[in-house]
């Protein structure tokens, strides 16, 4: 995973402001995605942060991208994917809802693509903390359990948005999609997901993420936002094409 280092993440700060039209180029990529992968693009699916734009590294620890989040597809995938949700976001849910599964079956699992899956704490949702330590603790016991998790929390988002007791609804749900209990309790107990959790939310800082979702596509600036699954889709493909090419172009 030196692949995810933090130095190859530091690559801008987050993107606040365009608006692109979508024409096709000579060579069939719509100018929206060349635009998208080359300066910030607005495209007002995302939920903004307060902060100042690119405040993010406060001189603090460096945190490792490694040391964080889920990893998705083959380690040796010529594109590196990272990203940054918050379970509360409702762009987030929407992206995960529309167009992940997509996403994961065409260029995650013929891989073409790896994608690190980052939750992070925003602060803007009172609920997040409680069943984001619950997706880590079914993380560390069992990565299939933590899948079926994982849907469940994007897919009931108002439930446990709307609870006065958000760690009781999906502690239910773990049980519901068989994680042992008394392990994933001890996990809780323990707070041994808390370092990793907080880890997560200052490699967000790091990076001046300022909103969500943020995808980090290795070597361009970070896509902010539930971009549309067509216009994703033709970011990877023309990422994927380009790092072929330089990879075949390397070889003696």
């Amino acid at each position: 995973m030196s692949r995810f280092s933090f130095a190859a993440l530091l690559l801008c700060g987050a993107l606040t402001a365009s608006g692109c039209a979508d024409t096709a180029s000579a060579d069939g990529t719509s100018d929206l995605s060349r635009t998208l992968l080359s300066q910030p693009a607005n495209d007002g699916q995302s939920t903004l942060i307060g902060g100042e734009p690119g405040a993010g590294d406060d001189g603090g620890p460096r945190v490792q991208v490694s040391d964080v989040g889920v990893n998705r597809g083959s380690p040796d995938a010529l594109v590196k994917v990272v990203e940054m949700s918050d379970y509360g976001c409702g762009y987030c849910r929407q992206f995960h809802m529309d167009s992940f599964a997509a996403l994961r079956e065409e260029f995650i699992e013929t891989g073409m693509v790896e994608w690190k899956f980052v939750p992070y704490i925003t602060g803007m949702f009172d609920n997040s903390l409680a069943v984001t330590e619950a997706a880590d603790c079914a993380y560390v016991q069992d990565v299939a359990a933590f899948e079926r998790l994982n849907r469940r929390i994007w897919d009931e988002q108002r439930s446990w948005k709307g609870s006065s007791e958000p760690a009781t609804v999906v502690r239910d749900w773990a049980s519901e999609v068989g994680i042992d209990l008394a392990a994933f309790d001890s996990c809780l107990e323990s707070d041994q997901q808390i370092p990793r959790i907080a880890a997560a939310t200052t490699l967000a800082r790091q990076l001046g993420v300022r909103g969500t979702p943020t995808f980090v596509v290795i070597g361009y600036p970070p896509l902010q936002g539930a971009l549309p699954l067509d216009t994703f889709r033709e970011i990877l493909t023309m990422v994927h094409a380009e790092a072929t090419a330089a990879a075949q172009g390397a070889r003696p």
